[in-house]
């Protein structure tokens, strides 16, 4: 059995709980050997990887080797904490894998520039949904 220091740290940056669920259960379901943490928006998201507020130990916020990023989110949109991210030289070598609604070119174009790994648009069915979730460690 695997022990929790061995998982990879995946931060799902994601506003919507029914996503967050559906995310859980899928990785879940395919024995993902993941530690899934979630942040509902993109000033959590950035608290979370600079370790404040209520975030503010490496034990609440430890450094995720993959960040599963939504772009449509309160507060601070995914764009922005992408841009934010990938200019820190701290926090530049963490994969970002964008997780989106979207299907506009622009939007794929413009996160890939800013240096995501990959732009996923979100799935239509459970299925789907367990084959992107079992492949993300690929990225890490």
């Amino acid at each position: 059995m695997e022990e929790k220091r061995d998982l990879i740290k995946v931060l799902v940056a994601e506003d919507d709980p029914d996503d967050c669920l559906l995310i859980r259960r899928a990785a879940s379901s395919v024995g993902a050997p993941y530690d899934l943490f979630f942040v509902s928006d993109g000033v959590q998201l950035l608290d979370f990887l600079y370790r404040r507020g209520t975030y503010g130990s490496a034990t609440k916020a430890p450094r995720p080797d993959l960040i599963l990023l939504d772009l449509n989110m309160p507060k601070q949109d995914g764009r922005s904490a992408l841009y934010q991210i990938k200019k820190d030289k701290g926090l530049k070598s963490i994969a970002v894998v964008v997780f989106s609604t979207s299907s506009a070119p622009s939007d794929m174009e413009l996160t890939l520039r800013l240096g995501a790994e990959s732009f996923i648009k979100k799935p239509s069915s459970f299925q789907e949904l367990k084959a992107i979730v079992s492949s993300l460690a690929d990225f890490c």
